[in-house]
């Protein structure tokens, strides 16, 4: 089969798209025919060494939809022919609140989505929503998933107050501006340029702030009125701007380290608020499973930027490198 290969951490130009053996099946496990897949900043991330216990070659991707095609020893409960979206990880474990030491995502550790054919655990296979297209469910796994358990289960964010989405453009804010709006949170966002807000606005943000400008921390308190929860992926720039602008009980969800790992704040700033920081990643099989019934129940579809076949995935990845603003990158097989 062919797939998106790694096989020496040299940046993205040293990916390939190779062809690999064909996975069959082991007891308890499905192969998925894949129709698509989507790009992350992971994959990014992965080409330049900077993942933890990696080890190479390896097939990239996480996110992935499909058909099930062939079914191993023992697995009951799913037909050849299936239309199925893949839960992003393995070996989440028993505790809601953080995964097992063995727990980890599909192109790293485990073989990736990028790819003709994939064989996961029966249980990582979920029905493809009816309403959205393969390409539509490629795009969702990981960064809906990331957003969703961001926001519902770490930050309890709760219909009619305000959230602030630091980033807005990229996969886990742009779902998490749609998981908002659904809910009837007031959504406020900041941006690289207004074209990136005025997209927000349309999507159902009440307004937003230029990153850029550094004067934004001076007009965040002004423009929201007060900030109950922020989702934020890359604090170590932003954190100082809108910490102020917190109200008392405030949670500030952090799912990642974009632009640094770094954050420097008074400590009078969250404990006088009696506010919260807290770290999020990924989410468990139960929260992918409320993100896909709450994306069903209010028909939100990701926002796809570009698409591109698994001959020029190389391309596609580059694409998120160098040209991403907006959305999601997929790759079609």
């Amino acid at each position: 089969m062919k797939a998106l290969y790694l096989e020496r951490i040299d940046g993205p130009e040293s990916v390939v798209v190779a062809e690999v053996d064909t996975p069959v099946p082991g007891p308890g496990e499905v192969r998925v025919a894949l129709r698509a897949a989507s790009i992350n900043h992971r994959e990014l991330f992965i080409t330049h060494g900077q993942y933890p216990g990696m080890t190479v070659p390896i097939t990239l991707g996480c996110d992935g939809a499909g058909v099930v095609d062939m079914i191993g020893e023992g697995v009951t409960g799913v037909r050849e022919g299936d239309e199925v979206v893949l839960y992003p990880a393995r070996n989440w474990g028993s505790n809601r609140h953080a995964p097992a030491a063995d727990f980890g995502l599909l192109g790293m550790p485990f073989a990736g989505t990028i790819a003709e054919y994939i064989c996961v655990p029966v249980d990582n296979l979920a029905p493809k929503p009816a309403f959205m297209s393969f390409e539509e469910a490629g795009a969702m796994p990981l960064t809906a998933l990331t957003s969703w358990r961001a926001l519902m289960f770490k930050g309890r964010l709760e219909a009619g107050e305000t959230l602030l989405i630091s980033g807005v453009g990229g996969g886990v804010a742009t779902f998490g501006l749609a998981f908002a709006v659904a809910k009837g949170a007031n959504v406020y966002v900041t941006g690289e340029n207004q074209d990136v807000i005025d997209r927000a606005v349309a999507m159902g943000a009440k307004g937003g702030l230029l990153y850029t400008d550094p004067d934004w921390r001076k007009q965040v308190g002004k423009l929201t009125g007060g900030i109950d929860v922020v989702l934020d992926g890359a604090p170590s720039p932003s954190f100082a701007n809108y910490v102020r602008a917190i109200n008392p009980g405030a949670r500030i969800v952090i799912y990642g380290s974009t632009a640094g790992n770094e954050i420097k704040f008074n400590a009078t700033d969250i404990f006088l608020k009696s506010a919260s920081i807290v770290g999020s990643q990924v989410g468990d099989p139960q929260d992918f499973k409320e993100m896909l019934a709450f994306a069903e129940q209010h028909a939100i579809k990701p926002v796809i930027e570009a698409t591109y076949p698994l001959a020029q995935a190389k391309e596609a990845l580059l694409h998120l490198r160098d040209q991403h603003k907006f959305g999601k990158v997929v790759v079609t097989m």
